[in-house]
């Protein structure tokens, strides 16, 4: 079963985090997890610069290491980098200190105050400790880009059906990913229903 949105418990149990936007406006923001990745990153980039938008890139630090040219240019062409953790770890699977010690890792490499939690997964401990220092920023919408199984067109009428004012839509930055076959047609969708792209203030 695919849910394309949280449910309403979720923000009860993180009410501090951030799943979409407050405004009665057409704004909404773009985030990308899992980069940064050659074989998807600089095309992401060009779509977000053909169309003056910026976003938020939720990287894993290990691929910022291992990438650092594309990471570099993430934040050089006026896009926020956030920290995905360094190795992408499940928070439901590892304990608070393991899970932790992970996100500092990362966070010598990936500048700011953003996190998101790989998968949307993490316990209530590593909730509360992590908030302290991060904003913790999850997700209105997401389109399932990522799920090779669901086609394209399917991820493409995801967003269509259920962008609102204020959404936060994740897509994924790698190679498994459809979002940079659907990227630049829902950018023109949302732009004709009178939709602007923001960052998260």
């Amino acid at each position: 079963m695919r849910i394309f949105r949280p449910c309403f418990i979720a923000r009860w149990i993180f009410p501090d985090a951030l799943f979409r936007i407050k405004t009665k406006e057409k704004l909404i923001c773009l985030t990308f997890d899992d980069g940064p990745d050659p074989s998807s990153t600089a095309e992401i980039l060009g779509i977000l610069k053909n169309h003056n938008i910026r976003a938020v890139f939720f990287c894993s630090g290990d691929k910022a290491e291992k990438f650092p040219e594309l990471f570099q240019r993430i934040i050089a062409e006026g896009h926020i980098a956030g920290n995905h953790g360094y190795s992408h770890m499940n928070g439901w699977q590892n304990s608070l200190k393991k899970y932790t010690d992970d996100i500092e890792k990362a966070s010598h490499i990936i500048p700011g105050i953003f996190f998101r939690p790989p998968y949307g997964k993490i316990r209530l401990c590593q909730y509360m400790k992590l908030k302290k220092r991060f904003k913790i920023m999850l997700w209105d919408i997401m389109p399932y880009d990522f799920d090779t199984s669901f086609p394209p067109e399917e991820s493409l009428r995801v967003l269509e059906r259920n962008i609102r004012p204020g959404s936060v839509i994740t897509l994924h930055d790698n190679s498994g990913s459809s979002s940079v076959l659907i990227l630049s047609r829902f950018i023109k969708m949302a732009d004709s229903r009178g939709y602007r792209f923001v960052l998260p203030g």
